[in-house]
């Protein structure tokens, strides 16, 4: 299975992030996982490739071109896919990968996590979604998440959609035996309004 990993480019992020990903990323490939990633050599990026690699995994990588510049890009990439531009980047990982894993990460890691997410919750995509909430990192995601049910932005099934995960196991377990819901575009108007 190929697994796309989301995850921060910072090289100043805690060091219990990219050991946590690093571990993670052994196992992972020690299970017989790939990795699809877009292709960076520092912060969580990096450490997911140099896991994958010593667990004895295939790494798939994608950027764009621009992103050639010294330091910046994995160097040691099975295969390294150049796109057009950072939307071409995110579809052709999109494709490529079989379940998506989000680690700890900024901005743009949370961008390609809700991405995925809206897209299972449109009945577009159906495959394996994971945040690794390594130290809690993500506690904050998972609150929101359930306040926009409570304040009834979406449906409550539309949790069932990602999983948090906090470990090793859970995380490959949970993208191993993946059921894929019958989630659709008509479960976005299961909400009622309430009578006034």
């Amino acid at each position: 299975m190929k697994i796309c990993v989301y995850g921060a480019a910072s090289p100043e992020i805690r060091q219990t992030y990219l050991d946590a990903m690093y571990a993670l990323s052994e196992y992972l490939a020690k299970r017989g996982h790939d990795l699809v990633f877009g292709a960076g050599d520092s912060g969580v990026m990096g450490a997911a490739a140099r896991g994958f690699h010593a667990g004895g995994g295939k790494v798939i990588g994608v950027a764009p071109g621009f992103f050639k510049v010294d330091g910046i890009l994995y160097q040691h990439c099975d295969t390294f896919i150049e796109s057009d531009d950072m939307a071409d980047r995110k579809q052709i990982m999109e494709s490529q990968a079989d379940a998506f894993l989000v680690g700890p990460g900024g901005i743009g890691t949370l961008d390609e996590f809700f991405q995925a997410y809206t897209l299972k919750q449109l009945g577009q995509m159906n495959k394996p979604l994971v945040l690794y909430n390594v130290d809690g990192c993500f506690d904050p995601i998972v609150q929101l998440l359930r306040s926009l049910v409570d304040e009834r932005f979406m449906p409550a099934e539309a949790l069932n959609l990602y999983h948090a995960a906090t470990d090793m196991r859970e995380t490959a377990d949970y993208i191993e035996n993946y059921k894929a819901t019958n989630y659709s575009i008509l479960d976005v108007r299961s909400i009622k309004q309430e009578d006034s």
